[in-house]
Order: structure tokens, then C-alpha cells, then sequence
């Protein structure tokens, strides 16, 4: 095997989220699903923007996030991601790469806008998404770049990618060339929703495809089509994917094929906002795996990053991570 170049190298839809807090009340008269994700068109975001409160715009998408984190942390990361050569695009493109992450995927020139994530942050510090897609849908194998991949030691998915068709086919040829350079391929199952549409797909990319899994528990849950996380566990470590599965203030389990290893949550003096919670664990789980951590220690990183996500507004870290884990790992 060749020398790996990064820790991480992550795919996934690039994204600009906009923030605003809202109630229960505006979710409902706006027919918004409360805790989850909702696909819109350019009609439907133009309406909505239209009717939030005063947004802050933050580059997102989930695997940015964890990107960004994994660089935060002092790990080696890189992205692929599709925007439009647009102001909103050139955001992303300028915050990625100042958060430490290599991003040389080439801008569209024509077609949809950079995409645009409407976040309804409610005073329960959950996050209700409704995500315009925009140039995301133009993400194809011919971004992924076969010497990139293989130069990463893990290539870490979003499961969102499983909506355009054409990124589904660059989800398939990267996780081949990580195969056979002899990396790791890692999925986030990123939403409940998004199970639901594909559960027969997911699960055939667990058992086929990935080597390394993060669900939360609702995500678990659904995929296995049960209500019982134990059930779900035990679901997940006869496919013999290692799984991270997180569980909010109740901690995280990683499940291996001798067992499963409980972490607690790190402590949060308030969780303002939810949103990049699951991105940040993966973030830290993947930094200490690649860095030859143990995986109770990797669940460790996992945990404390997520708590610096939640304690603020957005879903990039506030603070460079690697001085909140240093201490901690002695």
C-alpha cells in the first residue's frame, strides 16, 4: 500500500446553510416535518426564505462538516463536492478550504445554483432541514479522481449522496477504487428519511460496500426496521460492519464483530443547536482512527467534538477541536 496522502477524504453534497431560529408554530403553518430532512425545489426555497427570520448563512453539508473537523483536529482531509460558480459557491469554496480541507473539485459553469440548506432551528435545539439541491445534482463519477481516493486512508460518504443518481454512480466508483488501493469506505446513513427511501440499497451497501458505518439511533432503527436499539445493534454486528452508533445525551455504542464498546456523552453546559452533532462525532471517530487511536478512545474524540458542535449556533467548530482533545487524551 501506497503512503497515504490524507486521514480522510470526504464526498458528499456541498451545501450553504442558512440558520434561523423559528417555533413549533412556523413549522406547522409551513408544513414542515419537525427533527429531519426535506428535499425542495427552487420555488419552494425562494417562498420559504421568504417567510424565515434574519438567517445566518454557514457553509455546511455533512460531510464538509466532518471534513472540517478532521482538520480542526489536525488530521490530513480533503473533499469532493459540486457548486456553481456563483457567490454562494465561492463561499463554500473559500470556507472549506480556510477550515484546512483540500477542495479542487471544478465549479459548474452553467445549470442550477450552488445548493442552499433552510435550517428551522426550534428552542428544543432541534433542526428541521429543507434542502435545495442546486448544482449538487451535477456531482458525477467524473469528479471523483481515482489518484485522490486512493491516497486516503479512509473515504468517508454521506448518505444523502443516494438521492441524484449521478452521484450515486460516484459514490460506487470511489468506494471501488478505496477497495482496491486497500482503504476503508465509511457511510453515514444521514437521515432517517433518507433510509426510508432507500433501505434495501442501504442495506446492501453495508453488507457489500462499507467498511466502517455511523448511524444515529432513529437512523439504526430504520434500517433495521425495528424499536429496539439493542435489536438494531445486534442487526449491525452480524453484517460485521463496524458501526458507530450515537445515541444523543445517552452516549454512543461502537459495535464490532467481539462486541460493543459504550462511551458516555461529553458534558454540554447548553445544547443551542443540534445541527452537525452526528458530523462532528464522525469527524472525531475518524481522526483518531486514522491517527491509531483506539476505538473506545476514536468514540472519545468522537464525543467531545460533537459537544463543541452543539454548544453554538452552525455546524463547524467555533474553536480549534485538537486543544479540546489534547488535553483529555494525556
Amino acid at each position: 500500500m501506497t503512503r497515504a496522502d490524507y486521514d480522510v477524504i470526504g464526498i458528499g453534497n456541498a451545501i450553504v446553510d442558512v440558520l434561523s431560529h423559528a417555533d413549533d408554530a412556523f413549522l406547522a403553518a409551513n408544513g414542515i416535518e419537525k427533527g429531519g430532512m426535506t428535499l425542495i425545489d427552487s420555488e419552494r426555497a425562494e417562498a420559504l426564505y421568504s417567510r424565515m427570520g434574519r438567517g445566518t448563512e454557514i457553509s455546511g453539508g455533512s460531510a464538509a462538516n466532518t471534513m472540517a473537523g478532521v482538520a480542526s483536529l489536525g488530521g490530513r482531509a480533503a473533499y469532493v463536492g459540486k457548486v456553481r460558480d456563483d457567490q454562494l459557491g465561492r463561499v463554500f469554496a473559500h470556507d472549506i478550504r480556510a477550515a484546512g480541507v483540500r477542495f479542487a473539485t471544478p465549479p459548474a459553469t452553467s445549470g442550477a445554483p450552488t445548493a442552499r440548506c433552510l435550517i428551522l432551528v426550534t428552542p428544543d435545539a432541534q433542526r428541521s432541514m429543507n434542502t435545495f439541491l442546486g448544482a449538487c445534482i451535477d456531482l458525477g463519477p467524473e469528479d471523483v479522481i481515482e489518484s485522490e481516493i486512493a491516497a486516503a486512508k479512509v473515504t468517508y460518504l454521506e448518505g444523502y449522496l443516494w438521492d441524484p443518481p449521478r452521484a450515486k454512480e460516484a459514490f460506487l466508483k470511489a468506494a471501488a477504487i478505496a477497495h482496491k488501493a486497500g482503504r476503508q469506505v465509511s457511510l453515514s446513513l444521514s437521515d432517517a428519511f433518507c433510509v426510508n427511501r432507500y433501505r434495501k440499497e442501504f442495506l446492501d451497501l453495508v453488507t457489500g460496500h462499507v467498511d466502517i458505518l455511523f448511524a444515529n439511533e432513529v437512523e439504526i432503527l430504520a434500517l433495521f426496521e425495528t424499536s429496539s436499539f439493542e435489536a438494531a445493534a445486534a442487526a449491525v454486528r452480524a453484517t460485521g460492519t463496524l458501526a458507530v452508533l450515537t445515541r444523543g445525551a445517552a452516549g454512543a455504542s461502537v459495535v464490532t464483530r467481539n462486541g460493543i464498546i459504550t462511551v458516555p456523552a461529553a458534558p454540554v453546559a447548553q445544547v443551542v443547536d443540534t445541527t452537525g452533532a452526528g458530523d462532528l462525532f464522525a469527524a472525531g471517530f475518524l481522526y483518531g482512527h486514522t491517527n491509531g487511536y483506539s476505538l473506545e478512545e476514536s468514540a472519545r474524540i468522537g464525543a467531545t467534538a460533537s459537544a463543541e458542535i452543539i454548544s453554538h449556533v452552525g455546524a463547524r467548530p467555533e474553536v480549534v477541536l485538537a486543544g479540546l482533545v489534547a488535553p483529555k487524551l494525556g
